[in-house]
């Protein structure tokens, strides 16, 4: 596994997919944001679901996706149901 996966909530499978959309490092990451990330995995993935959208985000801040604040979950989840 690579630099990905040293961040939080980011497993060998999110990896791969981050890594096939052409992000490859955790500076990559924090600069395509979890929305974006998650939409381009979505375009080779689309059983992409909330709690990768979840999990892209703690990584993008470095926590667990558990202590995302309420507000960022409700966003996130605005987001994404307007894909669904």
């Amino acid at each position: 596994m690579g630099e990905l996966a040293s961040l939080p909530n980011i497993g060998k499978d999110t990896e791969e997919k981050l890594n096939k959309v052409g992000i490859t490092t955790a500076a990559e990451l924090r600069e395509t944001g979890s929305k974006k990330a998650w939409l381009m995995i979505r375009s080779i993935d689309d059983t992409a679901c909330l709690h990768r959208l979840y999990g892209l985000e703690g990584a993008v801040l470095g926590v667990k996706k558990s202590a995302l604040s309420p507000e960022t979950k409700k966003d996130l989840t605005e987001f994404f149901s307007s894909f669904s």
